[in-house]
């Protein structure tokens, strides 16, 4: 049996993941926040994944503006510095953090680590989509690196650990009927992903039918990113 651990496992991506590899006969090692976990203390991580062994490691943890609590819509020219280093530091180099313990406690073996990216580490957000406000800059930028720290550990962790990338965008959760309704107008699939379209992805990717894959990014985004 494969063994996966999923950051990130009560988000939205995460525990949708959870769910179904776990009826594909998977067992899952369950990190979020929700649970007291902590992947910004660096001392943490490195005595959990010294302790906790697998082989996959799925990286669905992040900062978004649309889950901070008491956000509100802000300009680059709104968004303060320490705020922007807040995201960073979850975004970026709590990942690679998380990636880098991983890696050290499995050099000896077959293993993976799938991350998840954002469409705007790719292309710029449309305004139109957002009603003219400005997709968050801090969650833009600090996602930005996450394709990079992907082909940078693909290639350094080789032959042993394959590391790839996911990109989703539009994936369907209580947005409201008016932005579904522009989604649909600017993408070519003419409507919103629904979270389990990336099950079958995931569990490719975690498994031995992936096996000569590393250092890809995988778009889907229902072809967002092609116009």
């Amino acid at each position: 049996m494969k063994s996966v651990i999923i950051t990130g496992s009560k988000g939205l991506i995460g525990s949708e993941l959870v769910n179904h590899l776990l009826g594909k006969n998977y067992f899952v090692h369950e990190l979020d926040i929700l649970m007291g976990h902590d992947l910004s203390d660096e001392n943490f991580v490195k005595k959990y994944f010294r302790e906790i062994k697998a082989d996959f490691l799925v990286n669905c943890f992040a900062l978004n503006d649309h889950i901070v609590p008491g956000g509100e819509k802000v300009t680059l020219f709104d968004v303060s510095l320490e705020s922007l280093a807040n995201f960073l530091t979850i975004n970026t180099i709590s990942l690679f953090s998380v990636c880098r313990a991983f890696a050290a406690n499995n050099r000896d073996k077959d293993a993976g680590i799938i991350n998840f990216a954002s469409t705007y580490s790719v292309v710029s957000s449309n305004p139109a989509l957002y009603n003219g406000y400005e997709k968050d800059i801090r969650y833009v930028i600090s996602k930005a690196a996450v394709p990079q720290l992907t082909r940078h550990l693909a290639v350094h962790l080789a032959p042993g650990i394959r590391v790839n990338c996911v990109i989703p965008h539009g994936i369907k959760h209580e947005q409201g009927h008016d932005f579904e309704e522009r989604f649909k107008k600017l993408s070519p699939m003419n409507r919103m992903m629904d979270k389990s379209e990336l099950n079958g992805l995931i569990e490719y990717l975690c498994s031995d039918n992936s096996s000569y894959m590393t250092g890809s990014i995988i778009m889907v985004d229902g072809g967002w990113s092609i116009w």
